[in-house]
């Protein structure tokens, strides 16, 4: 099975629907993580989601070390952990902030530290990867790096490339190349005659 040998304990969780990921399973081993650390680890990145879904920053905060680091989707999005809560609060001011159900997970646990990766489907956002580094602590595992990133199927990068070097060179960026597609055109000259 292709990257699934990596040296390390490796567990995944697949098939999860809007509700929690079900309890990890086992795909391969060497050896293998606890139940215990994979079902917590499973658990902790679960409600982190549930929290931000209705906009309980001390909950979402908690799950992060002191001095964890989100990295969202926009290349400036680089936040410690004070710095994410500065920008959340007025997202989670109204009860709400952002809905991401996971739809598969894998969990790597070395030792103290386990790495993870996961599918998510966002309301927001439309399918999203979400990717990290949790860390043991006395009062469970917590997230010490996070990022969310788009998957871009291959053969759209090309495409992708070209609208983003074009936002770069437009005054205005994006905005200013939708508002001139949508403003009306003149008909062509030539084709009533």
């Amino acid at each position: 099975m292709r990257g699934v040998h990596l040296g390390a304990w490796m567990v995944m969780v697949a098939g999860c629907a809007a509700a929690p990921c079900p309890e990890p399973v086992v795909v391969a081993a060497q050896p293998a993580p606890t139940e215990a650390d994979a079902s917590a680890i499973a658990a902790a990145l679960d409600d982190w989601h549930q929290a931000a879904s209705v906009g309980d920053g001390d909950r979402y905060f908690g799950h992060f070390t002191e001095d964890g680091v989100f990295l969202g989707t926009d290349a400036a999005e680089r936040w410690t952990v004070d710095e994410f809560r500065a920008y959340a609060t007025d997202a989670f001011a109204d009860g709400h902030g952002w809905t991401m159900h996971p739809t598969r997970r894998a969990i790597v646990v070395k030792g103290e530290y386990a790495f993870f990766d996961e599918d998510l489907d966002s309301e927001g956002l439309g399918p999203v990867r979400g990717s990290g580094v949790m860390l043991r602590t006395a009062s469970g595992w917590a997230i010490a790096h996070y990022v969310l990133s788009f998957t871009i199927p291959n053969e759209r990068v090309a495409d992708l490339k070209a609208m983003l070097d074009r936002a770069a060179t437009t005054p205005g960026g994006d905005e200013a190349e939708e508002s001139a597609a949508d403003e009306p055109t003149a008909p062509d000259a030539d084709a009533d005659e």
